[in-house]
């Protein structure tokens, strides 16, 4: 599931998910399991109401890595 970063549309981090989510454009949440919950529960609890897949990655490197940016990421949207 997580190749699917690799070549569909995406936002990466925090702010853009979040306004993602706001715009109801989320088709899939992925998340970082190493990443401050503090940032994630609010991100996660709207993709959960708005039903939006949410998909656990390992790592914050491994999910940055999916995406094609060369630094960690908590967060990422698949966008509809």
């Amino acid at each position: 599931m997580i190749s699917e970063l690799n070549t569909s549309r995406k936002v990466v981090g925090a702010k853009q998910v979040k306004r993602a989510l706001r715009d109801r454009c989320a088709a899939r949440l992925y998340m970082a399991i190493d990443a401050d919950p503090r940032l994630l529960q609010p991100l996660v609890q709207e993709a959960v109401r708005q039903q939006v897949p949410v998909e656990q990655v390992s790592s914050m490197k491994e999910l940055g890595a999916a995406c094609g940016i060369a630094v960690g990421a908590a967060v990422a949207i698949l966008l509809k």
